[in-house]
C-alpha cells in the first residue's frame, strides 16, 4: 500500500483501540452503578427552562413529574406569555394534580445565554435549598432524582452531573427518522464513552443536561449571573465549583436527551455548533479527536490503496469492531432507538466533515439565533460574543 494508505490504516487502528477502551469505560461505569443507599432525602427544587413545544417535550417533562422522591418542587420557566410550552405545563398539572408545579413567565434578559437568563428569572420561585437544573429535552427514570441527590451527602462533592444518551424523536410510538438515529449514535457511541474515558484520566467535566447543586454552593461561585455570558454555561459551572476545592461527582444514572432533528440540515446546524464550540477552545486537541472515527480512516485507506485486499479487510474489521462496541454500549446502558449498523460508516464520515467544517468559521446557530463563538479579542465589533471556558466536552444542547 502507499504511504498515505498506511497512515490512514494506522489512524484507523488507533480509532479502534479508542473505541474498545470506551466500551471498557462503559463496562466499568455499569459495574460501579448501584441503587442509592437509604438516607435522609432533603427536599429539592427542579428548575426546567422551556422554549417552545419541542418534539417529545411532554414525555420528557412528565418523567420529572413521576419521580420516586418524597418531596420536590418543579419550576418551569418561559420568557414569553404566548410560548407553546405553557400549554404542555398546563396539561402536566392536570395529569399530576398532587405534584408541586410552578410556572414563571418573565422576559427579562441577563446576558447572551437565554437559557441562563430564564434560570435567573426562575430561581426566586424555588423554595428549597437543593437545586436540580435540567434541560427541557431530558428523559429520566423514576429513581433519577435519588441518584442525583445521593452524592451531595459527601461534603467533598459540590456538584453532581450525569452522563446522557441520545433518544431519537419518535421512539415512543412512531419510527424515528434516520437523521435522528445518526444524531443519537454520535452521543451514545462517541460522546458518552469519551466522557467516561476522560473521567478515568482524572477530568471532572460538568455536563449540563441535568445537574444537582446546593444553593449555598451556587452562591459561593457568584450565582447564576456569572454564567449568563457563556454559551458553555455547564462547563463554566463545573470549573467554578472545582475552583472552590470541591469535586464534580458523576451520578449513577444515565438520562436520555431527545434528538429531534428530522432533516439533515437541522442536524448539521446543531452538531456544527458543538464542533465550533470545542474547536474554539482547543483547536489542536479537537483536531486530534479525529482519531475516534475509525471507519472514516479505514475508508480513506481503502481509497488510497485502490481497493486492495488488505485495505478491504481492514475496513471490514473496523466496521465489525465499531458495530460490536456500539451494540455493547446500547445493551449495557439499555439505550433505545439503536442506530442501524449500516449507518456507522455514514456517521464517521459525517463527523469528520463537521470537524473540518468547524475550522471554516466562528458563527453558530442556537435556537434560531446566530452567535459568534470566539474570544472577545478576535470578535468583530457587532457580533454577539460568547466568552467560553478553558474546557468543554462535546454534547451540550
Amino acid at each position: 500500500m502507499s504511504s498515505l494508505a498506511i497512515i490512514a490504516a494506522i489512524l484507523a487502528c488507533l480509532g479502534l483501540l479508542q473505541g474498545l477502551a470506551g466500551l471498557g469505560a462503559v463496562v466499568a461505569f455499569c459495574r460501579r452503578r448501584a441503587a442509592p443507599a437509604d438516607r435522609a432525602l432533603p427536599p429539592v427544587s427542579i428548575l426546567k427552562p422551556l422554549h417552545g413545544d419541542e418534539p417529545m417535550l411532554e414525555a420528557a417533562l412528565a418523567s420529572f413529574c413521576a419521580q420516586d422522591y418524597p418531596q420536590y418542587q418543579i419550576v418551569f420557566g418561559v420568557q414569553h406569555p404566548d410560548d407553546p410550552a405553557i400549554g404542555v405545563v398546563q396539561r402536566l398539572r392536570a395529569r399530576f394534580p398532587t405534584r408541586e408545579i410552578d410556572l414563571v413567565i418573565d422576559s427579562a434578559a441577563h446576558g447572551v445565554n437565554r437559557k441562563v437568563s430564564n434560570l435567573i428569572n426562575m430561581l426566586p420561585a424555588a423554595r428549597h435549598d437543593l437545586l436540580v437544573l435540567a434541560d427541557s429535552d431530558v428523559h429520566v427514570s423514576p429513581a433519577t432524582l435519588r441518584a442525583l441527590v445521593a452524592p451531595l451527602a459527601d461534603a467533598r462533592n459540590g456538584l453532581v452531573t450525569t452522563l446522557y444518551g441520545g433518544l431519537p424523536a419518535g421512539v415512543d410510538g412512531a419510527a424515528p427518522a434516520l437523521v435522528a438515529r445518526l444524531g443519537a449514535t454520535q452521543i451514545n457511541h462517541a460522546f458518552l464513552p469519551g466522557v467516561l474515558m476522560a473521567r478515568a484520566l482524572g477530568r471532572q467535566d460538568c455536563m449540563g443536561a441535568s445537574v444537582a447543586i446546593a444553593r449555598r454552593t451556587l452562591a459561593a461561585i457568584g450565582g447564576l449571573p456569572t454564567l449568563a455570558a457563556h454559551l458553555a454555561d455547564d462547563a463554566v459551572l463545573g470549573q467554578r465549583v472545582r475552583a472552590l476545592g470541591l469535586r464534580v461527582a458523576l451520578a449513577d444514572t444515565v438520562p436520555l436527551t431527545t434528538v429531534p432533528e428530522a432533516d439533515i440540515a437541522a442536524l448539521l446546524r446543531h452538531e456544527l455548533r458543538w464542533a465550533r464550540t470545542n474547536r474554539s477552545l482547543a483547536p489542536f486537541g479537537f483536531a486530534f479527536s479525529s482519531v475516534q472515527y475509525p471507519l472514516f480512516w479505514a475508508l480513506l485507506c481503502l481509497i488510497f490503496a485502490a481497493g486492495s485486499t488488505p485495505a478491504l479487510g481492514l475496513f471490514a474489521t473496523a466496521w465489525l469492531l465499531r458495530a460490536a462496541a456500539a451494540l455493547g454500549i446500547d445493551r449495557l446502558l439499555r439505550l433505545p432507538g439503536r442506530t442501524p449498523l449500516w449507518l456507522l460508516p455514514v456517521r464517521d464520515v459525517l463527523s469528520m466533515a463537521l470537524l473540518v467544517a468547524s475550522y471554516a468559521g466562528n458563527h453558530v446557530s442556537w435556537r434560531g439565533h446566530h452567535l459568534y463563538v470566539a474570544s472577545p479579542r478576535r470578535a468583530p465589533a457587532r457580533a454577539p460574543v460568547l466568552p467560553l471556558p478553558a474546557e468543554r466536552l462535546l454534547g451540550g444542547d
